[in-house]
């Protein structure tokens, strides 16, 4: 199973967390060490989530599981490579095709040459034409500085306890997309043929959540989405094994800077659209057919994740002084109240519509008085521009009780509906002397 770092997570500590300690102490090493105890916090809450993992992944219907990595193969594996292919299409697309030829389609290329690295090759080779001829922009700038700084073991996240404390309502919802993500891909990997322990593989998470803020990290790391790609391009255990040492002798020796010169960004990205493509069509292919509804649902949450992505850089790149109008305002805010604790909601929605169309309708409800708590804490749909839970007495956002309140109340119907069933379930019971 591929583990590495979350990238919503990853941004979110930067603004969220590192950002504002910084802009309140400027204070660089107490930023740091905030960092890395919220890091450490982080850890703690996955190893306690981990536990449950196992009856999670029971629980919720496969289109729940699947349907939220299926948006997230559509939304963040294929839509911002495609962007970044754009940026040089004359490389990026050349190497897209390789792929889609070799690794979508499965046609063997000659001499039995691997699709991806012929794909980087090539793109490599025609983005250095194109930037030769000034038709692109060169990657390469000023040389790396090769130099060895190996980690090693600080206690300084001790020194960052007493204001980490006020973001663990930032550091509680990192922990839960990440224990989510896990449980999905746990799920996503035995549908492919390896049927890992949902519990070990959250244990590793959470541990290896923990060693990184033991050694100065401040981002979390995750089990990948992805595992039915790297199955098909020949990936086994070796080969995560080998991209874990690689990535970090690499990085610990200066070399990786160097490598993400050489190597740009449209040329390299088609490959996250092929694992991006395959995520898809396993969730589409190994949910029941009947399901494809409750699939294709999971997915909109996360659709409004990656607008609210737009919107946050949109926003960012106005110059200073700008005011939104009011209406643009308004729509900003419901994407961040849409995007915030996606993975969640995706799984959530996905499984509640599945337990709908199989006529379960109390399993259904279970599903949609999740969310109603859920939403009334932050955990999901959070009002926070931020996405950290809160009390909502004290978040003075009428918003919070309104959407709680409308899925409590599609939970109640769905209630009078199985208590109606059973009712009527019974008395044909005793009417055939059963």
């Amino acid at each position: 199973m591929p583990l590495g770092l979350d990238t919503p997570s990853t941004i979110g500590m930067a603004l969220a967390v590192l950002g504002p300690v910084y802009l309140q102490t400027k204070d660089a090493v107490l930023t740091w060490q905030v960092g890395m105890a919220t890091l450490m916090m982080i850890g703690v809450l996955k190893f306690v989530f981990s536990f449950f993992g196992d009856w999670v992944r029971r629980s919720i219907p496969q289109a729940g599981l699947l349907g939220s990595l299926a948006g997230i193969g559509i939304a963040l594996l294929a839509f911002f490579p495609i962007m970044k292919i754009f940026s040089a299409p004359v490389a990026g697309l050349v190497s897209l095709g390789i792929i889609l030829y070799s690794l979508v389609a499965k046609h063997r290329l000659p001499f039995g040459i691997p699709g991806a690295f012929l794909a980087i090759v090539v793109g490599i080779l025609i983005y250095n034409l194109t930037s030769s001829a000034g038709v692109t922009a060169s990657t390469l700038g000023s040389a790396a500085s090769i130099h060895s700084s190996f980690p090693h073991p600080t206690l300084g996240f001790i020194h960052g306890f007493g204001k980490a404390l006020a973001y663990l309502p930032i550091a509680l919802p990192f922990a839960i997309l990440t224990i989510v993500g896990g449980i999905d891909v746990t799920e996503s990997a035995r549908v492919a043929g390896d049927n890992y322990s949902t519990r070990s593989i959250l244990l590793t998470e959470s541990l290896a959540t923990m060693v990184a803020a033991l050694f100065g990290g401040v981002a979390q790391s995750c089990p990948y989405i992805g595992h039915p790609a790297y199955k098909a391009m020949g990936g086994r255990s070796a080969y995560t094994l080998a991209t874990g040492l690689f990535i970090g002798i690499t990085g610990s020796l200066g070399i990786m800077s160097l490598i993400v010169k050489i190597i740009p960004e449209p040329v390299i990205t088609p490959i996250l659209i092929f694992v991006g493509l395959e995520i898809v069509s396993q969730a589409f292919n190994e949910t029941p057919r009947r399901h494809t509804p409750a699939t294709a649902f999971a997915i909109v949450p996360i659709i409004g994740y990656l607008l609210l992505i737009d919107s946050n850089t949109t926003i960012s790149m106005l110059p200073a002084g700008i005011t939104l109008p009011e209406s643009l305002t308004a729509h900003h805010n419901l994407l961040v109240i849409i995007g915030n604790g996606f993975i969640l909601t995706s799984m959530l929605w996905g499984g509640m519509l599945a337990e709908l169309i199989e006529g379960k309708f109390f399993n259904a409800a279970l599903c949609t008085t999740l969310c109603s708590v859920f939403s009334l804490f932050g955990i999901i749909h959070s009002v926070q521009p931020s996405g950290d839970v809160y009390l909502p007495w004290k978040i003075g956002n009428f918003m919070v009780y309104q959407i709680a309140a409308g899925y409590g109340l599609i939970s109640a119907g769905l209630f009078a509906v199985s208590t109606k069933r059973r009712f009527e379930l019974k008395n044909k019971l005793h009417r055939d002397g059963k």
